[in-house]
């Protein structure tokens, strides 16, 4: 019995070495993505239309704000002002409740756009592990403090090519 256990923890480290291990950047593949970059325009669309739909209704605010300030210089009636008045409160209060529905939606938008990307990203992940019959592969833009990269194998190049990807691919941040 002394001796199968021996025999045992033996060959437990070199069946160990068998196993594959990869690891992947998958932010570098993520800004090469034809995916990320039509996410970046729709988004940069959205907000375009958000921000033009705000500016007029502060360009209104503004008016009504300035033809308010010309009310006040004449003789007119203090319920007349008062209405004025309230109607600008309400304006404003509108405004600044549009501008927050907008960074949410804006945030909710980003936020979808990005899980499909990463629902694209993982399954290629997963077509190249099973692929490669790798035990396990990390992400080192996950926050792995530690890859050897001596018994690890580097798939990101493999993630991008099952992606479409080619190698020279530059970001769409370093485009501009």
């Amino acid at each position: 019995m002394k001796k199968f256990l021996i025999l045992i923890l033996m060959l437990a480290p070199m069946s160990m070495l068998a196993q594959k291990f990869g690891y992947v950047n998958s932010a570098e593949i993520i800004q090469v993505m034809p995916e990320y970059n039509k996410a970046l325009k729709d988004l940069q669309a959205l907000e375009k239309m958000y921000t033009d739909e705000f500016n007029s209704m502060r360009t209104e605010l503004e008016k009504k704000g300035t033809e308010f300030e010309k009310l006040q210089q004449d003789a007119v009636p203090e319920n007349i002002l008062k209405r004025r008045y309230d109607e600008l409160m309400q304006m404003q209060q509108r405004l600044q409740e549009y501008g927050q529905e907008v960074q949410n939606n804006l945030a909710k938008a980003e936020s979808e756009k990005m899980m499909e990307i990463q629902t694209v990203l993982k399954k290629a992940l997963d077509s190249v592990g099973n692929e490669g019959s790798y035990v396990c592969i990390f992400d080192v833009a996950g926050g792995i403090p530690f890859i050897n990269t001596t018994i690890c194998d580097d798939v990101t190049q493999k993630v991008r090519t099952k992606l479409g990807i080619p190698a020279n691919a530059v970001p769409a941040s370093v485009k501009k």
